[in-house]
């Protein structure tokens, strides 16, 4: 084991127990880390490992503000062009709600979390600026800074360096088993969740990266 990789067990711990053993409440969990840190790259490594253990997952995904998820030419799209405030699209495969805001505020991720059926794990990629727990996913060919000192509630780092000043559970990159445990253990309950984002109000902006 490469040094400084050694704490992510005892982190976990009593709280990884109660995660598993506790079905019935829907922990959340964030991924914290700069564009190119590989934050959808190892979460769709990660996702089966965790779905092997028998957990239900889900994931809120932060997007740009012009994101589709609709294409031209399609009924769905016609729908929304025309007026509609939200199209449902449905089949025997899935079926997804599209909500045109058309000027009205973002929804704040509490609010987004309300939205999502119950599962055991929700893993919030983006929103680093809000209040819920993180693991910071660090990749050190990125050439970016550390998150942790910057972004609150991060409780857990993965990265493939080790990191001056960090002293909490840490996983390499590529130990998957490790950052599914990290990920676990670092989650908190929905109700807990959502009222540290109550009480931390509007996200601060945090500083951007220097240019390379």
């Amino acid at each position: 084991m490469a040094p400084g990789y050694g704490r992510a067990l005892s982190f976990v711990g009593i709280q990884l127990d109660a995660c598993m053993s506790n079905r019935n409440t829907m922990n959340i969990i964030g991924l914290a880390g700069w564009s190119g840190a590989g934050k959808t790259t190892l979460l769709a490594r990660v996702l089966p490992l965790l779905t092997a253990r028998g957990l239900s997952v889900s994931t809120v995904k932060h997007a740009h503000h012009a994101f589709e998820i609709d294409h031209e030419g399609k009924d769905s799209f016609v729908h929304r062009q025309a007026g509609a405030t939200e199209v449902l699209v449905a089949s025997s495969g899935r079926y997804a709600l599209i909500h045109e805001l058309r000027g009205a505020p973002e929804p704040g991720l509490g609010e987004l979390l309300g939205k999502l059926a119950p599962v055991d794990l929700v893993v919030v990629e983006g929103f680093k600026a809000h209040a819920h727990p993180k693991v910071e996913i660090h990749r050190a060919a990125n050439g970016k800074p550390f998150l942790f000192d910057a972004v609150p509630n991060v409780r857990a780092l993965v990265s493939d360096a080790a990191a001056t000043g960090w002293t909490g559970a840490t996983a390499h990159l590529d130990d998957l088993p490790a950052v599914a445990d990290l990920l676990l253990g670092a989650a908190e309950p929905l109700d807990a969740v959502l009222a540290k984002l109550a009480s931390a109000g509007s996200p601060a902006r945090l500083p951007q990266p220097p240019r390379a």
